[in-house]
């Protein structure tokens, strides 16, 4: 258990860095819109790329908060929908999962 835990708490951090640069990439921390039109499209679309990524990190690092809470609590390695027992190596390839494999399914 506590290599996951110590896995999640590394994500975490990762996912927590990752999130800092997108919010310095958000607010132009590396300067502001070019002068040219073309450029400024292209800095804008990659701004909407920027916000898609920063979603789907915001989204990852709360099951990590979500995992490693259940760890916390003794509840790490069992399904929070059934109560079974989480496969171990569904919990190495998912260390974020908090439901086995058949309720993933359902």
């Amino acid at each position: 258990m506590t290599d996951r835990k110590s896995e999640l708490e590394t994500l975490r951090a990762d996912l927590t860095a990752r999130l800092s640069r997108y919010e310095a990439h958000q607010h132009r921390e590396g300067g502001a819109l070019d002068k040219d039109f073309e450029e400024q499209a292209a800095q804008t679309q990659n701004d909407e790329v920027v916000d898609s990524l920063e979603t789907e990190t915001r989204a990852e690092l709360a099951q990590i908060e979500h995992a490693l809470a259940r760890i916390d609590n003794g509840m790490g390695d069992q399904c929070e929908s059934c109560g079974e027992a989480i496969d171990p190596r569904r919990l190495q390839v998912l260390p974020y999962t908090t439901v086995c494999v058949d309720c993933a399914e359902d």
